[in-house]
């Protein structure tokens, strides 16, 4: 699959070579929706928490004697039906995150990786780095009709992180940190050369075997 490289100043650099088993391929979107709703159930914090019978402030006596009142039988002040008393099945402080297989996440990142191709919204830029103002870049940005914008590379450059902290719809990632959630939710995807091999890398089997047993 060739694709033009851009540049932040609109002009041309080349054409690059993407593989079309990770940039076009057959997107799911069933597989994708698994993805985001296992990387938003990860980024629950869990805390909510209400107090039961046994952790509420209150006397433990019998609040009146069994029989004889006319009223219906009561054994604690701090059962739920008083105002005071606990919360019966209320939330408690846990976590909400649970496993995903390897090979699901891996499609799904295939998958948003090849919908954004399909529909014309990625762009391979030659390079996202160098020192400048926010002001510059959101009117480079501006330019390209980026209004929402996710950049990846292989590795994030400071400067150019910096510069764009403060524009508003517009992201900065690493490959490491590409996920499906990410790219979804920004109209255009912005990846540079270096990110284009570095998400090669990841998503490629036979690179990472290769990887793995150099490593070894």
């Amino acid at each position: 699959m060739q694709i033009a490289i851009t540049t932040l100043d609109q002009g041309s650099a080349g054409q690059a070579d993407l593989p079309d088993d990770i940039f076009a391929a057959a997107p799911r979107a069933d597989i994708m929706a698994r993805v985001v709703h296992w990387q938003l159930a990860k980024r629950r914090s869990g805390n909510h928490k209400v107090k039961g019978m046994a952790e509420v402030s209150g006397t433990t006596k019998k609040p009146y004697k069994q029989k004889g009142t006319g009223n219906a039988r009561q054994g604690s002040l701090r059962s739920p039906q008083f105002r005071t008393g606990g919360v019966v099945h209320g939330p408690v402080v846990r976590s909400h995150e649970y496993s995903l297989n390897k090979k699901v996440r891996r499609l799904g990142l295939i998958s948003a990786l090849s919908q954004k191709a399909a529909e014309g919204k990625l762009i391979v830029l030659d390079a996202a780095a160098g020192a400048m103002k926010t002001s510059e870049l959101a009117k480079k940005l501006k330019a390209l009709g980026w209004r929402s914008a996710l950049i990846v590379d292989h590795v994030v450059d400071q400067d150019f992180l910096r510069a764009s902290r403060n524009i508003p719809s517009v992201d900065l990632l690493p490959t490491v940190g590409a996920n499906v959630y990410d790219i979804l939710r920004h109209d255009v995807l912005a990846i540079t050369t270096a990110g284009v091999a570095g998400l090669t890398e990841r998503l490629n089997p036979t690179v990472q075997a290769a990887n793995i047993g150099e490593a070894a």
